[in-house]
């Protein structure tokens, strides 16, 4: 029985494509199934942000990166650098500085793409459907009204309309000044 009418529904992504990522068997060179050798390499090379490296911001602790595998354009993921796995684990300054970096990370989102709505939300543990579950990130999408297709579902093709490389450019430029 309903108590009234319907509320809007939050349309479902689903990302087909990570199924093969998620299911994958590690390569050799791997050890212990590690899968999140992608973050720590990123900040290992200690670079500044650049489209070679899809690093748009980076603090003392904490860095904003886009996804490799994007839901949508505009995809970007905030994480600190230090491997650690649950937000328990953050020490103050880390936690600050994440949640400091989604702050901006929505700002750049709102201001280069003007979306509808915007998914900020972190996938803590395996079970909960991290594909990284040793290395926490917060992801932040841009979200539109009536953006999910049928696309993905049937074919288990994405539909990008950019690439990385000019999301990189979008967000870049629309980037807040970090004010801590």
């Amino acid at each position: 029985m309903s108590s009234g009418p319907r509320s809007k529904a939050l349309g479902q992504i689903w990302a087909g494509w990570r199924k093969e990522y998620v299911a994958r068997t590690p390569d050799a060179g791997e050890k212990n199934n590690d899968r999140s050798t992608a973050f720590e390499k990123i900040f290992a090379a200690n670079s500044d942000p650049s489209k070679d490296n899809y690093i748009l911001w980076q603090g003392s602790y904490c860095a904003a990166v886009l996804n490799l595998y994007p839901y949508v354009s505009g995809h970007v993921l905030v994480l600190p650098k230090r491997k650690v796995g649950d937000l328990v684990n953050l020490e103050n300054e880390e936690y600050i500085e994440l949640w400091e970096g989604v702050r901006l990370a929505t700002q750049a989102i709102q201001s280069a793409y003007k979306p509808d709505g915007i998914n900020i939300g972190a996938n803590i543990g395996e079970a909960a459907g991290a594909s990284i579950p040793d290395h926490l990130h917060v992801h932040c999408l841009p979200r539109w009204k009536g953006d999910t297709t049928f696309l993905t579902s049937v074919a288990e093709a994405r539909m990008i309309p950019e690439t990385l490389s000019s999301s990189w450019d979008r967000l870049r430029a629309n980037w807040p000044h970090n004010p801590l």
